[in-house]
């Protein structure tokens, strides 16, 4: 097993792997240089057809890890068929996403097979010439019993956050799946646990896997991580109620725009949250100006872009909250990094719609 903690430096950078030109051309157009760690050590096994176990947390960058060589491979093979299981629907439409970013320009085809939509358009689509399925076990079970999709025809599945779709009730569906796809396939199997009935799973359906596991940055000793799941429409008011709570003392919020930063700071302010923003658009004197407020408690909330709050080093910032996902690995462990500071204790809280 492969372990590594404190700052961990890549081996490659992106244009090390043999990608072919478009994908290449894709990662660059996400201004994508270097893998994160995951995404260093996983790449180069999926691209040489191995089973892998990535033990890896959310935000780790993993979807890129296997998407990646995945659609290298589909691209060099074009009947090559890829299924995708995932525990929730939210995670299959951001992998899909992904996806897509990924195959811009390659006239490439997936479907997304989850609960709460209708099946009509899904069946639809599975009807047309497709290389990639993303879907939950349950969807996914539906379309193999009404005859919609026949896995015997996919030689390669990725297992996402497999111990959540164990905890979720998922391993009959998991089971019964497996069994309906080739016996010679590639598997990658992606879990944040190893635990008694995850390593069953991974002796029985995997062939001599590699390993790669992947412990998150430093950072996360002194910052308790966690995930506010809301509802679309009602994001700014959760942040209003949780900013009015006594313990958000010093609160840096991170905004992915310009525009969203600056208005997210008024409408915090109109709240009663004496609140300031920094960004991009700012004179340096205003940047200086709404800093200070902050860093003297004038103001209790400071709402910054990645680009304005590169190198802030701001003293006894209880939490961090992402109000918008970061774009990047990087982007996520530089935000958390802002607090928990110096042997203190800090909280980051990081928003799904």
């Amino acid at each position: 097993m492969v372990e590594h903690t404190e700052v961990y430096a890549p081996k490659h950078t992106f244009s090390d792997f043999p990608f072919g030109a478009l994908v290449k051309q894709n990662i660059t157009a996400k201004g994508y240089v270097l893998p994160t760690p995951i995404q260093d050590q996983a790449i180069e096994h999926v691209l040489n057809g191995e089973d892998i176990v990535g033990i890896a947390n959310t935000g780790t960058g993993k979807t890129a890890a296997f998407l990646l060589p995945l659609l290298d491979k589909v691209l060099k093979q074009p009947r090559e068929k890829i299924l995708i299981m995932v525990p929730t629907r939210e995670l299959a439409i951001q992998i899909d996403e992904e996806l897509r970013d990924f195959a811009r320009g390659s006239g490439l085809f997936s479907v997304v097979c989850v609960g709460g939509t209708g099946m009509g358009k899904q069946i639809s689509e599975l009807r047309h010439r497709h290389n990639f399925v993303i879907g939950t076990p349950g969807r996914l079970k539906d379309h193999m019993e009404n005859r919609n999709l026949d896995l015997g025809t996919f030689n390669t599945v990725v297992l996402d956050e497999a111990d959540r779709m164990l905890d979720m009730g998922f391993i009959g569906d998991m089971r019964f799946m497996l069994a309906k796809m080739p016996a010679d396939r590639q598997t990658l199997f992606f879990s944040a646990t190893l635990s008694k009935e995850i390593e069953a799973l991974i002796h029985d359906f995997l062939r001599n896997p590699a390993r790669v596991s992947v412990k998150t940055r430093d950072t996360s000793k002194n910052v308790d991580q966690d995930i506010v799941r809301v509802q679309h429409g009602e994001k700014f008011s959760v942040l209003a109620s949780l900013l009015k709570g006594p313990e958000f003392e010093k609160v840096l919020v991170f905004s992915r725009t310009k525009h969203n930063a600056e208005k997210l700071g008024q409408m915090l302010s109109r709240e009663g949250i004496p609140s300031e923003s920094i960004h991009g658009d700012k004179q340096q004197t205003q940047r200086q100006r709404a800093l200070k407020s902050f860093k003297e408690g004038r103001a209790r909330v400071l709402v910054a872009t990645d680009v304005a709050a590169r190198g802030l080093d701001i003293p006894n910032v209880s939490h961090v909250i992402n109000y918008d996902v970061p774009a990047s690995y990087e982007d996520y462990v530089h935000r958390i990094g802002r607090t928990g500071r110096a042997d203190k204790k800090g909280k980051a809280l990081t928003f799904i719609e």
